[in-house]
C-alpha cells in the first residue's frame, strides 16, 4: 500500500515549480517548468490596492508588484496587458499629457521596457523589450506588464526618460535610480523568468541592480516599480513589504 502512494504522489507531481531563496536582505524567486508560463497573469486594478489585497482576492500562489502608477489619480503609467487585451493604457492618463514635461517626453514614457509571456502556435515563451517591440510572426501576446528601465544587457536610463542630463549632470532622476532603495527586478535566463525582491535589508542603486543581474548570469532584465512600491506574497508563507503594511499599488505579476 505504501509503495503505491509514493508511485501516485510522483504522478499527481506538477510540472512546474516556484523556488524562492532568501540571502542577504534579497529574495530570488525561479519559475520553472513550461506550465508555469500559462499561469502567470498580469492584473490591473481600478483601484490602488495593497499586495496582500490583491494576491488574497486572485487566490494566486504568487503576487508581486509590477508597474508604474500615478498616486494623484491612481491611473496607470504602465501598460498591462491581461487575456490578450490592454487593461491599463497610460494614454488615458490626462496627468502624463497635461504635464508639459512628460507630454514633450510621451513616447519614450510608453516605449519604456515590458515583460511578456507570448504564445507561439504550441510554444509559449517570454520577452523582455520595449513596448513598440514588434511581436514575431505566429506569436501573441497573452498578458505583459511594463516597467523600466531596462537593466540587462544595457542600462537605457535616458531612453526611457528616467534620468535627464545636461551638460554632464543629473537634472532629473525618477523612479530613484541613483538612490539605494528597494526593488522589484524581472529577468531571463536560459528560458526561465527570475523575479528578485530586493529589500531594505540590502538596498541597491540601479547600477548595483544591473551588477548583481550580471553575476547572476541573467541574459536580460528589467526593473519593475520600486522603493515602497516592492511587495511579495507567496501562499502564506512570505508577506514582504517596503514600508508600513504596504503600499496601494496599481499592477501585479500573479501565478494562479
Amino acid at each position: 500500500m505504501k509503495k503505491w502512494l509514493v508511485v501516485l504522489f510522483l504522478l499527481a507531481a506538477p510540472a512546474w515549480a516556484i523556488d524562492i531563496t532568501r540571502k542577504d536582505g534579497i529574495y530570488h524567486i525561479v519559475l520553472k517548468g513550461e506550465k508555469i508560463k500559462k499561469r502567470i497573469e498580469f492584473i490591473a486594478s481600478e483601484n490602488l490596492v495593497t499586495n496582500r489585497e490583491a494576491h488574497k482576492k486572485s487566490g494566486a500562489i504568487l503576487t508581486v508588484n509590477t508597474g508604474f502608477f500615478d498616486p494623484k489619480n491612481e491611473k496607470t503609467v504602465s501598460y498591462i496587458v491581461t487575456g490578450r487585451q490592454t487593461v491599463a493604457d497610460p494614454i488615458l492618463n490626462e496627468n502624463l499629457l497635461k504635464n508639459p514635461v512628460l507630454n514633450q517626453n510621451i513616447d519614450k514614457i510608453l516605449n519604456r521596457t515590458e515583460l511578456r509571456v507570448l504564445e507561439c502556435h504550441d510554444e509559449w515563451k517570454y520577452e523582455i523589450v520595449p513596448h513598440t517591440a514588434p511581436v514575431d510572426f505566429g506569436c501573441t501576446i497573452v498578458t505583459s506588464a511594463q516597467g523600466g528601465p531596462l537593466i540587462l544587457p544595457e542600462l537605457q536610463l535616458e531612453e526611457e526618460f528616467f534620468v535627464v542630463m545636461e551638460d554632464d549632470t543629473v537634472v532629473r532622476d525618477s523612479a530613484s535610480v541613483f538612490r539605494k532603495t528597494a526593488r522589484t527586478i524581472a529577468a531571463l535566463k536560459d528560458g526561465r523568468l527570475h523575479i528578485l525582491i530586493i529589500t531594505n535589508d540590502n538596498p541597491m542603486d540601479i547600477y548595483e541592480v544591473q551588477s548583481l543581474c550580471k553575476t547572476l548570469g541573467f541574459e536580460r532584465a528589467l526593473a519593475f516599480d520600486g522603493g515602497g512600491s516592492t511587495s511579495m506574497n507567496y501562499r502564506k508563507k512570505y508577506n514582504v513589504v517596503s514600508e508600513g503594511e504596504g503600499r496601494k499599488v496599481k499592477s501585479f505579476l500573479i501565478v494562479r
